[in-house]
């Protein structure tokens, strides 16, 4: 009885591994015979490539691996996770295909079979575990309900990424002309292997972007991995980036698997690349060319196939006009690129955005709230949003976790929302929870209020002729209005520095300085 039909559907393709030729070859000519196109491999590291390839595409993948357990390779508890080599055996065989998580399905023969063998085998992925001599319809049934078990779990993982398409897609609301552009341009870019470069303020959504391209690509199933790159201090980006081995540098205690290597197969969003420093530039470089590294401290290169989603927060044209910024770096990630405009410049998705993080804000807060006033998102429309869509969604959980109504009222939102436009709260409106009246909210829960204090002296104020001068240079004058500025900006966002850094419209090493510059690194404690 034959497996599959020739004159309907292609064989299924079986790969069978045994360092025993003649056994090997017995196999494969039974298999042929119910109708299979069986590959053979003579050892575990030449089979793990023969899947690789057929999993990237060079040909139908897999349905199943026999591999024989026998062959060299390390004892059972002591396999080897990602081994490479000749030395690789059937047990780190196993290993290796569960790790990259391959669509075929393992079974293992073995001609001195144990229980500690067997149970190891099974715990690595194996179906089956049968023992030599094979009969003839004991191996045909494991080989059947190998490929049912296989045709069921292609079948969860088509469904679970149509699934995850539909909601990566869905999470990006907008139907301002522009970002029906973008959404085109990430269906038609997503199948392919292109490098895509993002551009546009913080906040914007690039992430979400990011991984609306990964779930719609054939990498949906590979991981899917981020770093920005101005969150790391450029001593440790490196390694961050391509990992260390032990005894590297100082502090680096065991191997590091970096981030190319944790991509593996799938795709690696490096958010902030305008922050890298020259030399990481280069490295940057390397990697998208050849496809390989190595870690910090190692001597050993590392392949790696990797599909790299790059954003900046800055025009990258200007700084390879000032000299910041690889001009060859630049022509090689500037492939498709994904310009996403500011909130302010798509009023007309102000409101649909409100009420999307509104539904999956009170999904997540257990709370049920029909909606908002129409003073509220009056509000909402006449605001300029520095912070861009990151800050609205803010707002609304925010806006959420305050409200003691039904519907959201301009009272329940952020006053750096209420006081910049011309929408008053009501009258009748309560005050906030835990605000007194006539007293501003906590610098935690909204912008804090402008005192008397709060004015420079020796500065004078517009119009204000009798104010006294104090002699002084303009940086020096300047100074204590900024350190002013951050420090109310920190306390707004609870000592968040990523949040502030988005909302002043610098990056989060920019930051950093002004804070030690400025001598509030220890201010949060202080206060």
């Amino acid at each position: 009885m034959t497996t599959t039909d020739a004159t309907t559907s292609p064989p299924l393709r079986v790969l069978v591994v045994d360092d025993d030729s003649l056994v090997a070859d017995a196999l494969a000519g039974f298999l042929r015979q119910r109708g299979y196109q069986v590959d053979v491999a003579f050892d575990a590291a030449s089979a793990l490539e023969r899947v690789r390839e057929a999993e990237r595409g060079d040909g139908a993948a897999y349905r199943v691996v026999i591999t024989d357990l026998s062959m060299p390779g390390l004892p059972p508890g002591m396999v080897a996770a990602t081994a490479r080599g000749s030395g690789l055996g059937g047990l780190e065989l196993l290993a290796a295909l569960r790790e990259e998580r391959v669509s075929a399905i393992p079974l293992a023969i073995t001609g001195y079979g144990t229980v500690e063998t067997a149970v190891e085998a099974v715990r690595l992925g194996a179906s089956d575990v049968l023992c030599k001599p094979l009969v003839d319809e004991e191996l045909a049934l494991a080989v059947e309900r190998a490929v049912q078990r296989q045709a069921l779990l292609s079948e969860n993982r088509s469904l679970r990424r149509q699934l995850e398409v539909r909601k990566g897609l869905e999470s990006i609301v907008g139907d301002d002309p522009r970002m029906v552009k973008i959404f085109d341009l990430v269906a038609a870019v997503a199948p392919t292997k292109t490098t895509v470069l993002m551009t546009g303020e913080s906040g914007t959504g690039k992430s979400l972007i990011a991984r609306a391209i990964h779930r719609n690509s054939p990498r949906a199933e590979k991981p899917y991995v981020e770093l920005s790159c101005g969150s790391i201090p450029e001593t440790l980006l490196e390694s961050e980036l391509f990992g260390h081995v032990k005894g590297a540098f100082t502090g680096a205690h065991a191997d590091k698997k970096g981030r190319f290597l944790a991509a593996h197969g799938g795709t690696l969003f490096l958010d902030e690349i305008n922050s890298a420093s020259p030399s990481m530039q280069l490295k940057l470089l390397r990697v998208l060319q050849e496809k390989r590294f190595e870690p910090v401290g190692s001597t050993e290169t590392v392949e790696v196939d990797v599909r790299v989603v790059l954003a900046s927060n800055q025009p990258l044209e200007q700084l390879v006009a000032a000299g910041q910024f690889r001009q060859d770096l630049y022509y090689r990630i500037n492939v498709v690129t994904i310009e996403l405009p500011p909130l302010r410049d798509r009023v007309g998705d102000i409101e649909r955005l409100a009420h999307h993080f509104l539904v999956e804000s009170c999904r997540e807060h257990q709370r049920a709230i029909a909606g908002f006033t129409p003073e509220a998102l009056a509000a909402l429309k006449a605001y300029r949003y520095p912070g861009n869509v990151r800050e609205l969604e803010n707002a609304v959980e925010r806006a959420i976790v305050l409200c003691r109504r039904g519907m959201i009222g301009v009272e329940d939102l952020p006053e750096s929302i209420t006081q910049r436009g011309d929408v008053a709260r009501p009258a009748n409106a309560p005050p906030p929870p835990g605000a007194t009246p006539g007293i501003p909210m906590p610098m935690s829960m909204a912008s804090p209020p402008a005192t008397a204090s709060a004015v420079t002296p020796g500065l004078r104020l517009a119009g204000s002729d009798d104010e006294p001068w104090t002699p002084m240079t303009l940086e020096e004058a300047m100074r204590e209005p900024e350190r002013r500025v951050l420090l109310r900006a920190l306390h707004h966002n609870g000592w968040n520095r990523q949040r502030t850094a988005d909302q002043l419209g610098i990056n989060r090493t920019t930051l950093y300085k002004k804070m030690k510059a400025l001598g509030l690194e220890g201010a949060e404690r202080a206060g």
